[in-house]
């Protein structure tokens, strides 16, 4: 399906020819000055400003925003986006489809289980598609944006929105670093960042990575790679024109992991592989496009306008255990695993065009700073997914029937691979626009209020070729938010927000029928902390989440979904980063998020029973990420040290039973030293202590095992 949607191929193409060579932002640094924590000053921007944030400071917005930064992920060689999220303890992780797609809740909610998470890169949807897990190059921080931004980004999760900033071009100047590394079980990584001013106008920034290697799981091997540049061109002093292009490939095989059987999570060893290394190797491929063009009318008024597409590309064969039990034959004799074995090819294509205008003036006493926008987009989504499964166990008869693995004994390629069939082919087409509002108003020199809305309007189109049958549904929502920022003292922010949001649902049941889109309420309130003259930034919220019109992915027929009613959730959070007294940086995430069903339903994956407070899958109670490091000398020369530990409480493993995943401790230590000007030798140990852990489930028969104790070392040299 790689094509350019004719309805973004008109504006984009003319946009790309207006500017020379395209382009793209001024700085890696956030949009507001650094004195923007000062909120009795003004705020100046000083690049491309973030679409639906607006020039406001992290304190003065009401709601719990967090981020990540690039010298964390550099810090702690963290090379996926699913591990550096590990580092905010609202975020747990989900189901991956075997370690081809970024999978995660945000305080408690993960959204549509057959597809990846959203998240967003730049303001634009980049989570949408099969382009494999994120890769951490290019990245010059994450933020965690919690609760519903439906009343500005609409269609979005409610517990939460990942944007993800990339770094951009800076005008004028010229620089660079190249890092290569190796690592436990043979993975060797190069990457490099270079940044080249062509003119004093005019930048490019280039940024890619490759990567290979094995993995401790038996038998399986990966390799990646991606190229990520940018451009950056300046029109004169209020004109910013940004160009970023994405070409990415990841190899892996597709991987569900372990079997727990009769809760012995020692019922294999986390090395073994229980798939077919025959399959090969599943491929996700990216190819995405960004333009982006922000004018400043003076210091009061700027229009961000905008476009993205994004083709992805997912294709491949898997061996999978068998889920159902009257056709798992290892339920019988506790050593033969009847497994099935499937052929995907996912292919989508996702475009986006918006606008939005921010500006700052006043009515009397009164100051107000506004955002008003509107995007269009369309995402089509072509699943053709082929299955063979085993026969009831008393029809079995062979093990060939039943392509079976002995757990204790593996022999790989035992049988002919199973030649599956047509399950599910069918293309779903959704189109959606949206109109927003913002006005936050300056009442007082402590007291600001800021009131919102969108009006989103989407169609759905699902034409299942297998059947014959085509589906049609529209819908309509308007999304309101409330918040208010009151300033107690200098060190201290007071902040409340009520908020609506809703999710459109993509794809059908079985039969064909469209759901209707899910919604959510939430509330919550929190206090923020700026001290140290704004070293160190805090925050502690208390929330709760109410959604409707839930959907599960239906087991028996993979790639539709089924309605499972409500759900809710609500916790209390703490995040704290930045310098202590002694140069001692710190990091600290704390959550307690108490996620339960509020409707008692038959789980449509597996016929248990879902009651009123069943736990939420794979969502931990209590989680806690924390980390400390230090500027130090080492033989006279620059270097730094630090470490530090994650833990995850015990969560559900299963909808409707009591499997649960065990909690987990997991160190780390990382460290860097100055071998020469401009040369540093960098290095990291995770799971410091070998522990045993398990990072999420789907059923006690697909349970995806950790890594062991994993060292890493590299050399970085930078001009």
């Amino acid at each position: 399906m790689t094509r350019l949607p004719s309805l973004y191929a008109g504006p984009i193409a003319v946009a790309l020819i207006a500017s020379p060579a395209s382009a793209l932002p001024t700085s890696d640094t956030p949009p507001v000055a650094a004195d923007a924590e000062d909120q009795g000053g003004e705020i100046t921007v000083t690049g491309v400003r973030q679409p639906y944030r607006g020039t406001f400071a992290v304190v003065e917005i009401p709601q719990a925003i967090s981020e990540i930064s690039a010298e964390t992920l550099e810090q702690n060689v963290i090379l996926r986006l699913t591990d550096a999220l590990d580092l905010n303890a609202s975020i747990a992780r989900q189901n991956t489809l075997g370690g081809l797609w970024d999978a995660f809740a945000v305080r408690g909610f993960a959204g549509d289980e057959n597809l990846p998470s959203g998240y967003l890169v730049n303001g634009f949807n980049g989570g949408r598609g099969f382009a494999g897990q994120r890769d951490t190059a290019g990245i010059a921080r994450i933020e965690v944006l919690k609760g519903p931004a439906a009343a500005l980004i609409g269609r979005g999760e409610p517990g939460g929105t990942v944007n993800i900033v990339t770094k951009q071009a800076e005008i004028g100047r010229t620089f660079g670093t190249v890092s290569g590394q190796y690592g436990s079980f043979d993975r060797w990584r190069a990457e490099g960042d270079v940044n080249l001013a062509l003119t004093s106008t005019l930048t490019a920034r280039l940024i890619g990575y490759g990567e290979t290697g094995n993995s401790f799981r038996d038998t399986l091997s990966q390799n990646r790679w991606g190229f990520l540049p940018s451009i950056g061109l300046a029109i004169g002093p209020d004109t910013r024109i940004t160009y970023d292009f994405e070409k990415t490939r990841t190899a892996v095989p597709f991987d569900r992991g372990i079997v727990v059987l009769n809760g012995n999570f020692d019922t294999v060893p986390r090395t073994r592989f229980l798939g077919e290394p025959g399959d090969g190797a599943t491929v996700a491929r990216a190819t995405g496009h960004q333009l982006r063009v922000q004018h400043d009318f003076n210091d009061k008024w700027s229009l961000l306008l905008g476009g993205s597409l994004r083709d992805t590309l997912l294709t491949g064969a898997s061996s999978d255990a068998e889920t159902v039990a009257s056709r798992q034959k290892l339920f019988v004799d506790g050593r033969s695993l009847s497994r099935q074995r499937r052929s995907r090819r996912y292919d989508s294509a996702h475009g986006v065009v918006r606008a939005e205008l921010a500006g700052d003036f006043t009515t009397g006493a009164l100051r107000h700073r506004v955002l008003i926008g509107a995007d269009h987009d369309r995402f089509e989504n072509d699943q053709l997914f082929l299955r063979f499964r085993p026969p009831v166990v008393a029809a079995q008869g062979s093990d060939a029937a039943g392509y079976i693995l002995n757990l204790a004994d593996p022999v790989y390629g035992r049988f002919p691979l199973p030649v599956p069939g047509r399950q599910t082919d069918r293309v779903d087409t959704q189109r959606a626009t949206g109109v927003y509002a913002q006005d936050q108003i300056t009442l007082t020199d402590r007291l600001q209020l800021r009131v919102g809305g969108r009006y989103d309007r989407y169609s759905l189109r699902v034409n299942n070729r297998l059947t014959g049958v085509q589906s049609e549904r529209s819908d309509s929502r308007f999304s309101p938010q409330v918040g208010a920022v009151y300033r107690l003292s200098e060190p201290l922010t007071l902040y409340a927000a009520y908020g609506e949001g809703f999710r459109a649902n993509i794809g059908t049941d079985v039969a064909g029928t469209i759901f209707a889109p899910e919604t959510s309420k939430n509330l919550e309130a929190g206090v923020k902390l700026t001290a140290f003259g704004g070293r160190l930034n805090g925050t502690v919220a208390v929330f709760q989440l109410d959604k409707a019109n839930v959907l599960a992915s239906d087991a028996n027929n993979p790639g539709f979904s089924v309605a499972i009613g409500q759900a809710r959730s609500r916790g209390i959070e703490l995040d704290l980063a930045g310098r202590l007294p002694g140069d001692i940086d710190a990091l600290l995430s704390y959550a307690y998020i108490d996620a339960e069903a509020r409707s008692g339903v038959l789980d449509p994956n597996f016929s248990f029973r879902i009651n009123p407070g069943d736990p939420l899958i794979n969502i931990p109670d209590h989680t806690i990420n924390a980390q400390l490091s230090k500027a130090v000398k080492v033989a006279g020369r620059a270097g730094s040290f630090g470490g530090g530990v994650q833990h995850v409480g015990a969560r559900a493993g299963e909808t409707g039973t009591r499997f649960a995943l065990p909690a987990y401790t997991l160190a780390r230590v990382f460290g860097e030293v100055d071998l020469l000007p401009g040369l540093q030798l960098f290095g990291t140990v995770s799971n410091l202590f070998d522990t045993r852990w398990f990072a999420s489930s789907y059923t006690q028969l697909w349970v995806q095992p950790g890594a062991p104790r994993t060292v890493t070392v590299g050399l970085r040299a930078a001009f």
